[in-house]
């Protein structure tokens, strides 16, 4: 691996690419389809690279694989502040990390087709960009539609003790448990994350903290596109009783479509997981009937 392990190549489906926004290198992955259906950008969570979404050493487990088998172009973009962007992080405010995310997928798809637009698929933290990237009142209206997932309004009891307050770091052990248990979900070479990991930019834990109580609140309801929200079974940051999952649906005020989806068999980290093809596969059912809603305007359906 080179020290810049965004520049690595793949392999000849994935490939590697670095882009340049406004003097500002983007990175990311891409798996590019003949004649696309859409785009599907894929924005992933803390402290994680693009790989998330390619796993590492399980390529029946990746989301751009399979969503490129089946007619569509797949980018996971390094989130504005990781891979080749870390060194311009600390010039990165929020509505500056939302033009560099569109900017690198525009240079991505340049010249090529788009089929019937972008949808956001976004992990954990990479909500809180995806979020802000919806509710843009240039762009957002125009996107296909959103998959949200290992996110959340209120954290749970046991979460917020071990993970605490910004005044101090959580310990290793217990992130492990929340993020990475039960065991069983994973294969054992993916656990712990260490081929995907990378540096948290500084402003992170701002914008993690600002996430459930002015965040999310305040950008949800600007958001009028179909929203796909996933709630893994055994998430253990975030509560997802039936209560909790009723007041995130509630969010979406204009958007003409909420679906929340309670996946079986799942932990936080949905796209690393054994059954990530079978997420990946619900999400991307929906994200067809979001094609058919843009390319079908006289369907019946909302």
């Amino acid at each position: 691996m080179t020290a810049e392990p965004w520049l690595d190549e793949v392999d000849d489906l994935v490939s590697a690419r670095v882009v340049e926004v406004d003097g500002v290198p983007m990175s990311g992955l891409i798996a590019e389809a003949d004649d696309p259906r859409g785009i599907i950008v894929a924005i992933h969570g803390g402290a994680a690279r693009a790989t998330y979404f390619d796993c590492p050493g399980h390529p029946a487990n990746s989301l751009l694989r399979l969503a490129q088998s089946l007619g569509y172009t797949a980018i996971a973009i390094d989130r504005p502040g990781y891979g080749a962007s870390r060194p311009h992080a600390e010039h990165m405010d929020a509505a500056r990390r939302v033009e560099l995310a569109y900017g690198a997928v525009d240079a991505l798809v340049a010249g090529r087709a788009t089929g019937a637009g972008l949808f956001l698929w976004a992990h954990s933290v990479g909500c809180e960009l995806t979020i802000r990237m919806a509710a843009d009142g240039a762009r957002g209206p125009h996107l296909l539609g959103l998959e949200l997932s290992g996110t959340g309004l209120e954290r749970q009891a046991a979460a917020h003790a071990i993970l605490g307050n910004h005044e101090r770091n959580a310990p290793a052990a217990g992130v492990r448990q929340l993020l990475w248990e039960p065991a069983g979900l994973y294969p054992a070479d993916v656990i712990g994350g260490a081929s995907i990991a990378s540096k948290t930019p500084p402003f992170e834990g701002s914008a993690v903290r600002a996430w459930p109580r002015e965040t999310f609140p305040s950008h949800a309801p600007a958001v009028s596109v179909p929203v796909h929200f996933t709630a893994a079974e055994h998430e253990r940051v975030w509560r997802h009783d039936s209560t909790a999952l009723a007041d995130i649906a509630e969010l979406f005020s204009s958007s003409p479509r909420v679906v929340v989806d309670e996946f079986v068999g799942g932990g936080h980290n949905l796209s690393l997981g054994h059954l990530a093809r079978s997420y990946h596969l619900r999400v991307l059912s929906f994200v067809e009937y979001c094609v058919a809603r843009r390319t079908l305007p006289d369907l019946p359906i909302p």
